[in-house]
């Protein structure tokens, strides 16, 4: 189905609400999603509707159909793939690929995601640790992780993913020297404000409650 940007734009953004929420997706949840108006998404999501992608009743929100969810996951399988493109192959920063993949993810060449596909060896996760979608729609569950505010003291663990991916915060983690594979140990948790401590890398670095749940790592 021939889509245009901004119609793939608002089903990749209605997919990553489903999943944050599992429900019917609000207007105005939407509206700040894509930083635009309420009157605006109602127009897109009624165009989307039609073309049988969505259900939508007003005042009541909506969900992607199954035709809706598959072109929205071939959306997100091409930003991911791009992304590790970007970083495994051209040297870019985790920081930086965001942007260039939104560009990228609009091409319609099926082929092409596909040989990428298997130019990068047919990679699970993108640079941010975000599961890929495969060829056929479906996501592996990535097992065994937890998020850094949820681990014990003394718990060894590496670095899997982070569950924001603003420029900011990488360029943050990436300064101190923070990536995907760092191996890490607990070593303190205050109770008062739920930071944490950790060593990695032979230094020790103390992250807020807030940073810590934005980091996911796997206990080893």
């Amino acid at each position: 189905m021939k889509l245009t940007q901004s119609e793939e734009n608002y089903l990749k953004a209605i997919f990553t609400l489903s999943q944050e929420d599992k429900g019917t997706i609000s207007t105005n949840d939407l509206a700040e999603k894509m930083m635009t108006k309420a009157s605006s998404v109602t127009d897109m999501l009624k165009k989307l509707g039609e073309k049988n992608l969505l259900e939508y009743q007003k005042y009541q929100g909506c969900q992607l159909t199954e035709l809706g969810s598959s072109c929205a996951l071939e959306i997100i399988r091409k930003h991911r793939l791009w992304e590790t493109f970007l970083v495994d192959k051209l040297n870019f920063g985790w920081d930086e690929v965001h942007e260039i993949a939104e560009q990228l993810e609009h091409i319609q060449s099926t082929e092409l995601t596909n040989r990428l596909d298997e130019f990068l060896g047919f990679p699970k996760v993108d640079p941010h640790g975000e599961p890929i979608p495969g060829k056929d729609g479906k996501i592996e569950a990535v097992t065994n992780r937890i998020i850094l505010s949820e681990a014990t003291i003394g718990m060894k663990a590496i670095v899997m993913g982070v569950e924001d991916d603003q420029t900011e915060f990488l360029q943050y983690l990436s300064k101190i020297g923070l990536n995907l594979g760092t191996h890490i140990e607990v070593l303190d948790k205050l109770n008062f404000d739920g930071s944490i401590l950790i060593e990695m890398k032979g230094k020790q670095v103390q992250f807020s409650n807030t940073i810590a749940k934005q980091i996911s790592v796997k206990p080893v």
